[in-house]
């Protein structure tokens, strides 16, 4: 088993400093942006509201946001890692099982059919196209005397991921009705995003991050091969139950708050596996970490490339992960 390049003692050290370059990247991502705001305003915005522009940025736009950046980063990362260790993929993203697509579809069907309707409800929509499309992909992939196989539920997913796909352009193409806040929410954006529509998909997500770290030791069993896991007595269909709900716990939430944001969970996984190897009890609290930080991070960068407007910050991770995709299809990195 490939150990990474970092031994146990810096392996924990790691995390602290990861833990202390998310919390920087938290202050940045309050701190700076078209209007740029002072740490003791920040603090002060707490401890003696005025009700100013400035403290309204604060608590309404910029802390929620750099909240949901953190906390769909984390998970996306999270639930990629689990598909390329369910699937032994090392392409696979939550796209792989039609979460995206199918949040996209039943967010562009209900717009269409409901044109007056908050985020909040979105939100759910959005989680319950998620739902609806994992669950048919693990059926379609566990049909057969052999169950679910990796090919299978990879050939199931990319199958669903086109028909939802073709549905969402069928609907597009024939209503007449506007589409301007869907549109904004396809691309995958962590902005203008309450914090109340986290706050509603976020014991979800945490409880998925906390089924994570639970079933790390049995991904390390699983990620062997379904015939070793089965000789150590594992059982692997409990296994892949498990880690479809996680998937679906952490990418269902992670797009019904910020849309289909590409690439975190093929990025993440990779580097977390460089530094710390293929044992799940560290790539997952590395993913975690990571994962939070890469979004923060890339929000920050997405003020500033067509300042005073904004980019949304699925156009930023895109940047980053489609060199990164090529660079893994090249070499073939047999993820685990």
């Amino acid at each position: 088993m490939n150990r990474g390049i970092l031994t146990n003692p810096y392996k924990i050290a790691g995390l602290f400093i990861l833990v202390g370059l998310v919390a920087v990247a938290m202050i940045c991502s309050v701190l700076f942006g078209v209007t740029q705001i002072s740490l003791h305003t920040v603090i002060e915005s707490y401890t003696a509201f005025d009700g100013s522009n400035e403290h309204l940025i604060i608590q309404n736009t910029r802390v929620p946001r750099a909240l949901i950046a953190a906390s769909v980063g984390a998970a996306l990362a999270v639930a990629g890692a689990y598909m390329q260790g369910l699937t032994r993929n090392p392409l696979a993203s939550p796209s792989i099982l039609g979460v995206n697509s199918g949040a996209a579809f039943f967010i562009i069907a209900t717009y269409a059919i409901f044109s007056d309707i908050s985020l909040n409800v979105l939100t759910w929509v959005a989680f319950l196209g998620a739902a609806v499309a994992v669950v048919i992909v693990y059926i379609l992939g566990s049909l057969g005397r052999d169950g679910m196989t990796p090919i299978k539920i990879t050939l199931a997913g990319s199958a669903m991921t086109a028909f939802f796909a073709s549905l969402t352009q069928g609907i597009q193409l024939t209503s007449g009705k506007a589409f301007e806040q869907t549109l904004f929410w396809l691309v995958g954006s962590v902005a203008d995003r309450e914090l109340n529509m986290l706050t509603t998909v976020f014991p979800y997500m945490a409880i998925g991050l906390i089924l994570a770290l639970f079933m790390a030791g049995q991904m390390n069993v699983l990620s062997m091969g379904e015939d070793v896991a089965i000789g150590l007595g594992q059982r692997t269909a409990v296994i892949k139950v498990m880690a479809v709900i996680i998937i679906l716990l952490l990418a269902g939430g992670s797009v019904a708050v910020a849309g289909p944001i590409a690439f975190v969970g093929i990025i993440i996984p990779h580097i977390s596996r460089y530094f710390v190897g293929t044992d799940y009890k560290w790539v997952i609290p590395y993913s975690i970490l990571l994962g939070a930080l890469l979004l923060l991070v890339a929000d920050i960068g997405s003020r500033f490339i067509v300042m005073p407007k904004e980019v949304p910050v699925g156009v930023m991770t895109a940047i980053v992960g489609v060199p990164f995709f090529v660079y893994i299809a090249r070499r073939g990195v047999d993820a685990k």
